[in-house]
């Protein structure tokens, strides 16, 4: 069996794995220039700071079964179990949330490893040459592929909201200890994330995460957003120095309209990612498996 899985995002290598895993063959082509897709993490100033998914949640006894390989090997450790919830700041505690030392595509970079990935590849159509194509990807970026009538109905009815993350590196850290928040009730700020404490050295950086409402606001000019950000960051956590400040701009950050089908298919075209269950990295993960498995019956 030949099979093209267009996209190298958690989704996307992890149905790749599998089938290479299942003696298929598989080619992944990626429009962009390193693998991850939102497991992303983006070098400033020599370091690594995690701009896209926060962490990973693990609670399917497969996808832990990946994080304890990926734990063994130094590439994934629990972070925290406990997050500030403003207003108020005030801890909540729930499930373990992992990190990686050497960011989050650190993770997607393991699983791209022996894998036959092109990168900077951009197609404009549904790849012709092959038994079975994957499209993992999100909806709207499915559509303009012109899939056939099943995919592009579920692709068409998955909605999604943009975020603009901004990084933001300090001179010094002076909010102790914070880990992350998630905020609530703010027209600007989504969540803020320790990136120095998640990633173990300590960095004085932040990473901020808009509200949907901000990043639509500000996605032709993403970098406008910034200094918004870095003055509702410094408001929130009483912070007085003056951050060096970079942006990303996710247009398709988060399903919202999500389904709890594993994955869309016609004939030997087939669609998967976070919007086919709980939106989140072990959804990704878990959909592109539930692909591969279908596809080696």
């Amino acid at each position: 069996m030949d099979v093209v899985v267009v996209g190298a995002g958690i989704a996307g290598l992890s149905c790749a794995q599998a089938l290479r895993e299942g003696g298929a063959r598989v080619r992944v082509v990626e429009r962009g220039r390193v693998p991850g897709g939102r497991l992303a993490s983006k070098r400033y100033d020599g370091r690594y700071a995690d701009i896209g998914a926060a962490y990973l949640v693990a609670d399917d006894p497969d996808f832990t079964a990946q994080v304890t390989s990926w734990e063994s090997r130094g590439l994934a450790r629990p972070w925290t179990t406990a997050l500030r919830v403003y207003p108020g700041g005030q801890e909540t505690s729930g499930p373990v949330r992992w990190a990686a030392p050497g960011g989050l595509r650190s993770l997607a970079a393991d699983l791209a490893a022996g894998l036959d990935v092109r990168l900077s590849t951009p197609i404009t159509t549904v790849p012709e040459d092959a038994d079975a194509v994957v499209l993992a990807m999100p909806g709207p970026q499915a559509l303009r592929l012109a899939p056939p009538p099943a995919i592009a109905i579920a692709a068409g009815a998955q909605t999604w909201q943009p975020v603009i993350a901004a990084v933001l590196t300090y001179p010094s850290r002076e909010w102790g200890d914070l880990r992350g928040a998630f905020v609530n009730e703010s027209p600007l700020l989504a969540t803020v994330c320790d990136d120095g404490d998640r990633r173990g050295d300590g960095a004085p950086v932040l990473v901020a995460h808009s509200t949907a409402a901000l990043a639509a606001r500000h996605l032709t000019a993403p970098e406008s957003a910034g200094p918004i950000l870095a003055e509702a960051v410094g408001e929130l956590l009483g912070i007085t120095a003056e951050p060096e400040v970079h942006v990303h701009r996710w247009t398709y950050a988060q399903p919202v309209a999500t389904t709890d089908a594993a994955y869309a298919v016609d004939g030997r075209v087939w669609l998967c990612g976070d919007a086919f269950g709980r939106p989140r990295v072990q959804t990704a993960w878990l959909s592109g498996r539930a692909v591969a498995r279908a596809l080696l019956g």
